[in-house]
This record gives structure tokens, sequence and C-alpha cells, in this order.
């Protein structure tokens, strides 16, 4: 274990220094003993370690992370990041993150994260799998995964093909545990995962910004019309939730795409991007660029600063920061990713009265699916399989006598329709629906009870008094 370090304005810890900020500022709207909010604020495990692996005939040491941040609840849950520039501070803020995202959604974890210092791209497939089996040995010997300990998910640069790879290296080393495909989720359908769960982020995220485009004050706020209909946006980020957000955004949403940007570029069409079409393309091509009915930009950060309702950056942190948050044109920014608004920037976009969904509220749909994966591991049983065909029975016996009764016949495909049981992706996207939608309503009453100006600070304000209340429960404070 290390130290905790000190938080310093170095470019490397903006992000958690952003995360101290907007804690502290939040803490300003609740009645919660000094003592206490130091005790919520403090990351109660980091776990620092440098392994070896064989890469090529030779010996490399990784530097690697895993870092709990809240006991207040058991397990602990975070993703797993891989990333050139991971480092402990970086870990620090998104395991702080992830104490307070469960809170607001209601979802029973503490918080965690993980990090390993490296990029997928510079590896091979097989090298990546012993990196993550040993990194997942390193877990297990500190007991620092366990489905009741510490349950990681994807995160940056890893998947569920990571995911499965940890399950498995937890299977042959954990022991004989009945429950041991809960250990991690966000893994293969196959092994114990979850419909649902690639898409369940940027799905939040669509479901995230239509409850702010459906609130007629806010809308008012900014001069904006209520609806998805129409709306424009410009979004940073293609991989796993940029791509899923833009997408059920188009076909759910209705909603225009006018600029996409990734590591190669960025591209802008008035006209709007088809996403689907732009995804082909890029596995087709290794890049967006020269996307057909779409001008390419100079820069790939151009994508912040085009004209449009909602801009959603999702890539890294520290996107919009006190040199460049002026220049955003968009009325509401949707944090998709996890801190891209520094707290200078943050204050920036305020005072230009920009609307932010905070990562806290619009990030939570991959931990929401998450503890859905859990749970149907921990019950070893799929959603669906007990009631479907009993809940399909009696919609049909409900449609055959509404059919008696007026003389009327449905047809076949609305009959269909209507008498659809649940499946398990049906029963995943309406859990994840309301949960965004009870989540929405609660910041927007804590923002209204205590005078809130922003969406922010509401949202750990609500978070902060759950984790209190437990706190208090567990009879760690008085």
């Amino acid at each position: 274990m290390t130290d905790q370090p000190t938080a310093t304005t170095t470019e490397e810890n903006k992000f958690y220094e952003s995360f101290s900020r907007n804690f502290d500022n939040a803490a300003k709207y609740t009645k919660i003993d000094r003592g206490m909010l130091a005790q919520i604020k403090a990351c109660n495990a980091v776990y620092q370690m440098q392994f070896p692996v064989e890469i090529d005939g030779e010996i490399e040491v990784i530097e690697a992370y895993r870092i709990q941040h809240s006991h207040h609840r058991l397990p602990t849950k975070g993703g797993i990041r891989y990333s050139s520039v991971v480092n402990q501070q970086e870990v620090m803020a998104l395991a702080s993150l992830m104490t307070f995202k469960c809170a607001l959604v209601d979802v029973p974890f503490g918080g965690a994260k993980g990090g390993v210092r490296i990029s997928p791209r510079n590896y091979t497939v097989k090298q990546l799998e012993n990196i993550t089996r040993r990194y997942t040995t390193e877990l297990i010997k500190k007991k620092f995964i366990g489905p009741g300990i510490d349950v990681p998910a994807p995160d940056y640069g890893t998947s569920a093909r990571e995911m499965g790879w940890i399950v498995d290296t937890y299977r042959i080393l954990g022991g004989e545990d009945i429950n041991a495909s809960a250990c991690v989720t966000g893994k293969p359908v196959q092994i114990g995962g979850i419909r649902g769960r690639t898409e369940a982020t940027g799905r939040g995220v669509y479901y995230a910004t239509r409850e702010v485009l459906q609130d007629k004050e806010l809308m008012n706020s900014i001069n904006m019309p209520t609806g998805t209909a129409g709306k424009t946006i410009a979004i940073q980020g293609l991989g796993n939730v940029g791509s899923h957000t833009a997408t059920i955004c188009q076909k759910e949403g209705g909603m225009k795409i006018v600029s996409v940007s990734e590591y190669e570029g960025a591209i802008y069409s008035a006209d709007g991007i088809d996403v689907e079409k732009l995804i082909k393309h890029r596995a087709e091509t290794g890049s967006i660029l020269d996307f057909e009915g779409a001008e390419n930009m100079d820069d790939r950060f151009d994508t912040l600063y085009v004209e449009c309702d909602v801009l959603i950056p999702a890539a890294l942190e520290n996107q919009l920061h006190a040199d460049n948050a002026d220049r955003v044109r968009a009325k509401i920014v949707a944090e998709a990713a996890n801190g891209p608004i520094t707290a200078d920037g943050e204050k920036i976009l305020l005072d230009n009265n920009v609307i932010i969904i905070p990562d806290l509220f619009a990030n939570s749909g991959g931990v929401t699916v998450s503890y859905f994966e859990w749970l149907k591991n921990l019950d070893h049983v799929r959603f669906g399989r007990m009631d479907k065909r009993f809940n399909e029975n009696t919609y049909i016996s409900m449609v055959n006598l509404i059919e008696r009764l007026t003389g009327e016949k449905v047809n076949v495909e609305e009959k269909l329709d209507l008498t659809k049981g649940g499946d398990e992706i049906d029963l995943v996207r309406s859990g994840l629906e309301e949960t965004m939608i009870t989540a929405y309503s609660s910041i927007r009453a804590e923002m209204k009870k205590s005078d809130i100006p922003d969406m922010r600070s509401a949202a750990y304000a609500v978070a902060l008094n759950k984790v209190a209340s437990d706190y208090s429960q567990l009879g760690v404070f008085p």
C-alpha cells in the first residue's frame, strides 16, 4: 500500500483537483459534519503495483493500480482502464467518482477503480492477455478482487475480452467459489455477462440527455424548445461509449450528429452524419476521415467548438478547461466521459449559461447495468427466464378477451408486439431507464430544495447525503 498523495495543480492530477473542488462545492449545500466529510472524501485503500511480464523475449515491468475509495458498502466497484497516461491521482479521482455515482443511482457498491499504464495498441492480443492475467493475479494475492470484495469492469482501453480473461484467472486461482462469475462485470454473455451491458453507458447518456431536453424549465433558461427530435449533436470519441451514445441518440431520439472526432481527426456535416455508416467506414479504412458527405476538420479538437445543441465529450478527462471552454458554442454539454471538464472550465461554461449534465449522472449507465449483471451472477439465473412465458400468456389472454368483447381483431404484427414478454435486454433497458429517470428527479429536486445553481453540485449533494447516512447507520460516526 502507498500513502495517499496530496493533490497538486500539476498536469497529471488536474482531474483529482477538479474532483476535490466539486466535492467541496457540493459539501457546502449539506449539513454533514466536517469530520465525516473528510472520511467520505478520503480513499480507503491505495494499491500500487509493479509486476514483470515477458514481452518479445524480454522482461517488461508494468505499473498498475487498484484503488478502493469507500468501504461504506461492499463490494467496491469500478472499471479498469489501460492507458499510457494512467497515474495514481487519476485512478484516485475515478475511484472517488464511482462512490458518488453508485450512491446517486442507488447501486449498493462503494467506489473503486483500476489502471494499467500501457497503451493497448502497442501490444499483441496474446501480450495483452498475459498482462491482464498477471494483473489479476496481483489483485487476487492482495484480496483486491472478489464477488463480495471488489468487482472490476471495463473502462477506457478494455472490453468484455479482458473481463473474460480476468474471470477465468480468478476461477483458476481463487478456489472453488460458486459465485466466481460475479468477481467482474462486463463479461461476454456466454460466460455470465448480461445483454445490454456493452451499450449501457451510451444508453445511459442518451436517457440523461433526453431527460434534460424534456425539462421545460431548464430549456426555457437557454431558449431551447423541449424534446430530442432534430437536436444537433457533436461527439468527441467514437469508442464504445461514444458510438453507442451517437447511435441511440440518432435512432431513438431523432437527433442529428453534425460532428465526430477521434484519435485520427474530426469530421463535420451540417446535414448530419449516419453514425452506423461512419463506424463501418472506420472499420474498413482505419479512420473516420474522408467520410462521404462530411468534410475533414483542421484539428481533431475542433469538434468541441462546433455550433450545436448538445456537445458530448466521450473520450478522456480534462478536455474542456480554462484555456478553451470559452470557445464552446453548444448549449448543453453531456459528460459521457469521466471528468472531461475541469473545475476552471466548468466555471466558464456556467458563466456562459451552458447546462452541464455531469458525469456523475450521465455516465452512470455502465455501473447500473453492471449491478444487474452482478445480481444475475449471484442469482444464477438470467433475467426473464422465470416470468417471460407467463407474462406472454397473460397478455395473449387479455388481447383475446378484448377482441371477443369488442368484436374487433388485432392484426398479427400488433398482436405479437402487444403480447411480447420481456427478454433480458428488454428488462435491462427498462431498469436502466427507470434508474436514470429517478436519479434525474432527485437531482432536480435537490437543486430546488437547496437552491443549488448547477446540476453537478446537486448530484454530489444527493450522493453525499446518502453516503453519510450509510456511515451513520453503520455506527462509524455518532
